[in-house]
């Protein structure tokens, strides 16, 4: 009888175990359960140079979503960038996404500037505006082989 009980109370500290667990990981991984809270915008630019999967978007400093996708568009050779937007938070057509650095070698994220028309994109549109990543390498090595204009 007293080992059944000590059993039991092994069983319900290991199935508790398991759950809290279950939740950590759900909850640290941001992983959606029940519904789907982003939607998802496209963006072409020229360079993405080290921009990864799952960087951050941020408008005004703050996250608003992550990169969903980077690919390579066959026809015209540039970089396509699906985003993953939060619900809620709404981009005008006329926004501005561009490749930031955070530091100085910091990881790449997209930053998104927002524009000041009154239509919205909808879910799967565009963003028609980017700018590509600044490379700093080939600033550097221009500046230290005396190759870069004076008037700029």
């Amino acid at each position: 009888m007293r080992q059944s009980s000590v059993e039991l109370g092994v069983g319900v500290f290991v199935l508790l175990g398991i759950l809290c667990i279950g939740y950590l990981t759900i909850r640290l991984g941001e992983v959606e359960v029940l519904r789907d809270a982003y939607y998802y915008l496209d963006a072409r630019f020229t360079s993405v140079a080290g921009l990864k999967v799952g960087a951050q978007v941020e408008i005004a400093g703050v996250q608003v979503g992550q990169v969903d996708k980077v690919s390579l568009d066959p026809q015209e050779l540039v970089a396509m960038v699906r985003l993953k937007i939060k619900e809620g938070v709404r981009i005008s057509e006329d926004s501005i996404a561009s490749v930031q650095t955070s530091g100085l070698l910091g990881d790449r994220f997209i930053q998104l500037s927002p524009g000041g028309s009154d239509q919205m994109l909808k879910p799967g549109d565009r963003i028609i505006e980017t700018e590509p990543a600044l490379n700093i390498e080939s600033l550097i090595r221009k500046y230290a082989f005396g190759k870069l204009d004076k008037d700029q």
